[in-house]
């Protein structure tokens, strides 16, 4: 049985109808969930405190987004932080609805370390992006790393997986010298996106040498391609650390529709990567498993992802249509028509160089098991 955590103060985390980080990707999920025939019956989880958020971020920065939140008015040290930036704007109620988004993420580690759940769903955060003292890619607060903070604090080893477009530098940066944390990111290369980091080199520091392992894969990297990287790599790396726990982030950026990226995942690559985990998790930590939402900027796609996430973690079954009725609702918020079934159509990709990128992808993959084997053995 699984956990779903979401509450309506999490669409209070919006920089504005412009922004692609919209709480509309939210709400088509929940509306379409409900036409499905699945409500949204949620667990409604606490804010956090600022305590919670001072477990990974200075106490300035976290001093800043107060500052910046009372009236969205950007105090002058803002740029320092990150803040007031186009990917970070500030607004009215800023920390507060960080502080939402984070006490779901939070709370969902809660219940996994009391073993009050195992399976958690959280329908928001992944804000992976945000560093200890600095704002960053639509990120204010780490969500994500402040739930691994009290997983470690409750004594479980923590693997994170990141299948968002972009590299998870904020939480690889929090947990870098951290043994009892790895983190595992597959993105498309910083060579040609933001943030410009997650380079096969970047393997973790000092006692969290050998914990950290990056995927950097070629533009227009399709699905099997990115499928046979991800049998590489993830389910053995997971069998040499040995976690007691896995986070994933489940951004939806790496579709083949997505404006802000050039990975050409599909709907069905996505249900497979979510199997993938929930087997994963039940092969290595009893099935104790925290997924978050991420990135994912075209509404039709991250809202038909983020539905079959819903449905996979509940073991619901995967209705091919979508419901007219839904279809009507939301069409004026998309350019292009809403497709009619939950699944894309099959895509044709018109990609030069395929072969080319699958073997610089096979060669990334061998690269990365290289440099971390000294570790595992």
């Amino acid at each position: 049985m699984a956990t779903l955590l979401f509450h309506d103060r999490y669409l209070d985390y919006d920089f504005g109808p412009e922004h692609p980080f919209s709480p509309v990707r939210q709400q088509m999920v929940v509306s379409l969930l409900d036409a499905l025939g699945h409500p949204v019956d949620a667990a409604s989880p606490p804010v956090a405190s600022r305590g919670h958020v001072r477990r990974v971020h200075s106490d300035q920065f976290v001093r800043t987004v107060e500052a910046a939140s009372d009236d969205g008015t950007a105090p002058a040290q803002a740029w320092d932080y990150g803040l007031d930036t186009g990917d970070v704007p500030v607004f009215a109620g800023m920390d507060t609805a960080t502080r939402g988004l984070v006490g779901g993420t939070l709370h969902g580690a809660t219940l996994i370390a009391e073993g009050t759940a195992h399976r958690v769903l959280q329908l928001g955060g992944g804000l992976h992006h945000a560093h200890r003292d600095r704002a960053s890619g639509f990120c204010v607060y780490n969500d994500l790393s402040i739930a691994i903070d009290q997983l470690r604090n409750s004594g479980h080893r923590v693997a994170y997986i990141d299948i968002d477009v972009h590299h998870g530098d904020g939480v690889q940066a929090l947990h870098y010298d951290d043994p009892g944390v790895l983190t595992i990111s597959l993105h498309e290369s910083g060579r040609y996106l933001f943030p410009g980091s997650g380079a096969v080199e970047e393997i973790g520091a000092d006692a969290g040498e050998g914990s950290s392992l990056n995927v950097p894969l070629a533009p227009h990297t399709g699905p099997d391609s990115y499928r046979e990287v991800f049998d590489r790599v993830v389910p053995y790396a997971l069998k040499q650390f040995d976690p007691d726990v896995m986070v994933a982030q489940c951004g939806a950026d790496a579709h083949f529709k997505d404006p802000l990226a050039d990975l050409l995942l599909t709907s069905q690559t996505y249900e497979y990567l979510f199997q993938q985990l929930l087997t994963l998790a039940d092969e290595h930590t009893c099935g104790r498993l925290l997924c978050t939402l991420g990135g994912g900027y075209h509404l039709d796609a991250v809202s038909r992802i983020w539905t079959l996430l819903a449905l996979v973690v509940h073991d619901h079954e995967r209705p091919s249509a979508l419901p007219e009725a839904w279809r009507e609702r939301w069409q004026d918020q998309i350019s292009d028509p809403l497709p009619s079934t939950l699944h894309d159509p099959e895509p044709s990709f018109d990609v030069t160089r395929r072969s080319a990128i699958t073997e610089n992808n096979r060669q990334t993959s061998k690269q990365v098991l290289e440099l971390m084997a000294p570790h595992w053995y």
